[in-house]
């Protein structure tokens, strides 16, 4: 009895147990019938209440499923009960899905929603509110048209609604009449897009071209809707002279292109040349097509550019102006007006920039024809230096040598006109008193002008120094002196003025601003000929001469130009037609005191060679360079090794038994440049002097060379003497 206890408590437990799970499960079913019925009777209610709606309405779960559809919607969409919305909807929209999907996402965040539909049957209405938890209630009504659909008493406007990508979604009838065709993207309709709302585009019809006027609407959710409207008509003008007090310059032209009417700004703008019966070719020159084409694509609208630039034909000035046609009517007559707008100061600025790239082109073409130049004149004079050591003055080969070497001299003064005009040349500034360099130029200047021609020079007495190359200096007054005398042919006076000038404030002249501050002025004035106007903008660009072919090279002027602005001065010019130029020149005072002496090691010749010994790594990318300079070194008794690039100087010294004294180097090779393994090498070796050579200037080089001690520049062409003294300076 005892072991049948605990039995028999286990089962009234369990009997208890299941009783209250049936208690439960009791409850539970007359709660969910209870709700189920509250649930029927809301919706019974509000079918009820919708049922004589006149527009559809039905009532349906969250995923779509129709519960209720009122008598409307069950008349026009013969809905079911059990079927989806969005097949119901199928034949009203394009999309039915994607739209219900939309209104119950909106639903879901704010309860209710709406969006008007353009159909095929006019504008549509849906709606949608929340039910509890997971029906919806949809309405679907018609709205009223507002005039941009179709109308009540006609057919609608052309109407074609576009989707986000560009597709077409719908046409109603009478864009598909205007079409002729139902179009699936715009590009199909319209012959070019992109098309603007509120302007004229052209479409390919059902009766071949079209024009339309375009109103582009937004028709939410991404959609546009676009209405192709009849063009404006063209406007007729009743009369010209209402234009006349207009401040627009104004042409009227014949079909033909001869002046019919014009106003008076039109009348200042052009000239006297404005009269009436000229042609417009008498008016303006430039178009680069016959004028008679553009005038017919006017007049039949196939016009392509809308304005044009054209240059007047004024005698008195130089004038650009920008030129729009437009077709009109006046009393049944056919006429052109062209619109004038003033374009010279435009034009201007276009050609100096064109000048400014031409010029650039220019000056890094002669600083690269000017550094293989002074390559292969390096090799000519100084090969030829080496067979002059074999050949005494007796000798009947010395005279051909000694000319080969002045015709190289020559080439090598060409180059040098080649890099001042690119502003590339090697400059040895110094302090100058212009009347110590007058003075020391005055007899070659005499010989330069004749003896129909008269000098005169006069001097400031208080004259300020300024920091110039001399040799440079003396170029530039030689090429302009030579050009005023050449513009006396008669003969005449060339002045020559120095004088201290202070600008209390910048001097903005020829686009040029001239900081504030002293300088020295020099003028070089003649009594010649004079510059016209047009050409006096010019006179600086390199090869434009106005002299007779034969006469002049092009470059002097570009080359003073070139050497003035390199040394930071201004050159400027006047002229007088019949009365004679003026060119002025303006150097910076020098404000502080520096060493007369150039800084850079100056190479004087010697007599007699000097002899070292030493071991030189030459590093030349030039075979016929490199050959030279070898032997000439190893003439003076020096030990070199050759390198033809970079990596294989580094490569040679490699081995650290071998001691190198000195390297004499190119700039500019092929792989590493001079100053690059010149700086690795120095990590290891810091006690060997460097020369660099290179046919380009200088500045190509002084940033880098600073940074490198005891390295000197010899610049291409040198001579076997220049090579020798340079190297025993850097040496000794």
């Amino acid at each position: 009895m005892g072991a049948l206890a605990p039995q028999l408590v286990v089962q009234m437990g369990l009997i208890a147990a299941a009783g209250a799970l049936m208690v439960l499960g009791l409850v539970l079913t007359v709660t969910a019938r209870k709700t189920r019925k509250t649930h029927d009777l809301a919706i019974g209610a509000i079918s009820d209440f919708i049922e004589k709606d006149a527009s559809p309405s039905f009532v349906c779960t969250a995923d779509g499923e129709v519960l209720r559809a009122n008598a409307a919607a069950r008349a026009t969409y013969a809905t079911r009960r059990g079927e989806t919305l969005a097949n119901s909807l199928r034949n009203t929209f394009a999309n039915p899905g994607g739209i219900l999907f939309r209104l119950k996402s909106q639903a879901d965040l704010e309860g209710a929603a709406r969006e008007d539909i353009v159909t095929r049957k006019g504008h549509m209405r849906l709606a949608v509110h929340q039910m509890g938890e997971d029906q919806l209630l949809w309405r679907l009504e018609a709205v009223p048209d507002t005039g941009q659909g179709r109308g009540t008493d006609g057919p609608g406007l052309p109407m074609i609604m576009v989707g986000r990508g560009g597709a077409v979604l719908y046409m109603n009838d009478g864009a598909r009449a205007i079409a002729g065709r139902r179009v699936k993207a715009l590009d199909g309709l319209f012959d070019r897009l992109p098309m603007v709302s509120g302007a004229v585009a052209q479409i390919t019809g059902a009766e071949g071209h079209v024009d339309v006027l375009v109103c582009e609407v937004d028709a939410g959710a991404g959609r546009r809707a676009i209405y192709l409207l009849p063009p404006p008509p063209a406007t007729e003008v009743s009369t010209w002279a209402g234009f006349e007090d207009l401040p627009v310059p104004l042409v009227r032209f014949t079909p033909d292109g001869l002046v019919c009417g014009f106003n008076r700004t039109g009348a200042d703008l052009i000239g006297n040349v404005l009269v009436e019966g000229a042609h417009l070719s008498d008016l303006m020159e430039g178009l680069g097509r016959p004028i008679a084409d553009w005038l017919d694509e006017t007049v039949s609208g196939r016009a392509v550019q809308q304005s044009e630039f054209l240059r007047l034909k004024r005698p008195d000035k130089e004038m650009f102006v920008q030129v729009a046609l437009s077709s009109m009517t006046e009393a049944g007559e056919a006429s052109i007006i062209a619109v004038l707008a003033d374009a010279t100061e435009l034009k201007t600025l276009e050609a100096q920039f064109v000048q400014s790239q031409k010029m650039q082109a220019i000056g890094q073409l002669a600083g690269g024809v000017a550094h293989d130049f002074n390559n292969l004149l390096t090799a000519i004079s100084g090969h030829c230096d080496l067979l002059l050591l074999r050949h005494d003055q007796g000798d009947v080969d010395y005279s051909d040598l000694v000319q080969i070497n002045q015709n190289a001299n020559r080439a090598a003064a060409l180059v040098g006109q080649l890099l001042a005009f690119s502003r590339k040349q090697t400059l040895r500034p110094e302090e100058l008193d212009l009347r110590d360099t007058m003075a020391d130029l005055t007899h070659l200047l005499n010989r330069l002008v004749g003896e129909k021609v008269s000098l005169t020079l006069t001097h400031d007495p208080v004259l300020k120094a300024i920091r110039a190359d001399k040799r440079q200096l003396e170029q530039v007054l030689m090429n302009l002196v030579v050009n005023a005398r050449d513009a006396m042919p008669d003969g005449g006076e060339i002045q020559i003025e120095t004088e201290c000038v202070t600008l209390s404030e910048p001097l903005e002249r020829d686009r040029v601003s001239v900081p504030a501050g002293q300088y020295v002025c020099l003028r070089v004035i003649d009594q010649g000929v004079g510059i016209p106007p047009d050409k006096l903008q010019k006179v600086f660009e390199p090869f434009y001469t106005t002299k007779r072919t034969g006469e002049g090279t092009g470059l002097g002027l570009s080359t003073a130009y070139g050497i003035v602005k390199q040394t930071g001065g201004f050159i400027f010019v006047d002229s007088t037609v019949g009365q004679g130029t003026r060119f002025s020149i303006m150097f910076p005072v020098l404000e502080r005191t520096v060493p007369k002496a150039s800084t850079a090691p100056k190479v004087v010749p010697s007599s007699e060679p000097k002899h070292g010994d030493g071991v030189i790594l030459l590093v030349e990318d030039e075979a016929p360079v490199r050959a030279f300079a070898s032997r000439a070194l190893r003439l003076r008794g020096y030990t070199v090794l050759e390198a033809d690039s970079a990596e294989a100087a580094l490569k040679t010294l490699e081995d650290e038994t071998l001691n190198v004294d000195l390297f004499v180097t190119d700039v500019v090779m092929p792989g590493k440049d001079g100053p690059s393994w010149v700086r690795e090498a120095l990590k290891e070796r810091p006690q060997v002097r460097v020369v660099f050579v290179s046919g380009y200037a200088e500045d190509k080089l002084s940033d880098q060379q600073e940074k490198i001690p005891n390295s000197v520049f010899l610049p291409k062409p040198f001579s076997l003497n220049d090579l020798a003294e340079t190297v025993h300076q850097q040496l000794h």
